[in-house]
């Protein structure tokens, strides 16, 4: 039984042609599609920030207005206050970080002048605690409302005005 053998000669037409397109046209195909996605994507990206945006802006300008309220302004009192104990025979330490919240700029540039008077008075306050009072939460409470009546105290005595809202402890170390 033989075999039919087909001669060689030149490809019949259509054959790999038809092949080759259809394989270039699902390539474009599908690279259109993966671009179509992307961009649709950022699109989506683009329009959801853009309302969350307006959405934060809104409450942020109605919240700082209706009161009547300035922005809070802080000055960070640098280095920390650094104060020791003797606690039952034990030397103990404590580390403040300290932040003033006013809502007069002035005011609080005024009070700068009298910077190491300020200081001073947090010192002693801070150093005339009982340490196991600190170590509650209740008790840091009480001493962070001290040092705020403190300060008001002095602001209102070398400025002339409360220049204080509060004083606020950002750091809090007892060791």
């Amino acid at each position: 039984m033989a075999k039919k053998q087909v001669p060689p000669g030149p490809p019949i037409a259509g054959a790999e042609g038809a092949d080759g397109k259809g394989r270039l046209k699902l390539i474009i195909a599908i690279a259109v599609a993966f671009l179509l996605a992307i961009g649709l994507s950022i699109g989506g990206t683009l329009f959801f920030l853009d309302k969350g945006d307006e959405a934060d802006e809104q409450p942020a300008e109605v919240a700082g207005t209706p009161s009547g309220k300035p922005a809070a302004v802080y000055e960070v009192l640098m280095p920390a206050f650094v104060v020791n104990f003797n606690h039952k025979g034990r030397q103990r330490y404590m580390q403040v970080s300290v932040a003033l919240m006013s809502r007069d700029q002035l005011a609080l540039d005024g009070l700068k002048e009298h910077m190491p008077l300020l200081r001073n008075r947090l010192v002693m306050l801070f150093s005339s605690q009982d340490f196991a009072a600190l170590m509650t939460p209740v008790g840091k409470e009480m001493l962070r409302q001290q040092a705020t009546s403190s300060v008001q105290e002095l602001a209102q005595k070398e400025v002339g005005k409360l220049a204080v809202e509060q004083v606020l402890f950002t750091n809090f170390v007892l060791q």
